[in-house]
């Protein structure tokens, strides 16, 4: 299951980033967002959703809300 299907405000613990690109990789581990980090959908948007990673809220597309896996 990605984020794009997941319920607000429930934390989940990333299980795996499915992407082949190496730069939304890097982006995402920057963000402190990988494998057996704890994360939590704040709100789900027209265009995406903010998520709660560590102590910073975060406002990602769809691109990369279904490139992580929960």
């Amino acid at each position: 299951m990605n984020l794009t299907n997941v319920q607000e405000g429930k934390e989940y613990i990333i299980r795996q980033i499915d992407t082949e690109d190496e730069e939304l990789n890097a982006f995402l581990f920057s963000l402190g967002c990988y494998s057996g980090e704890p994360i939590t959908v704040i709100s789900h948007l027209k265009g995406g959703c903010v998520v709660s990673i560590k102590d910073g809220r975060y406002n990602i597309d769809n691109l990369l809300a279904s490139a992580i896996v929960v």
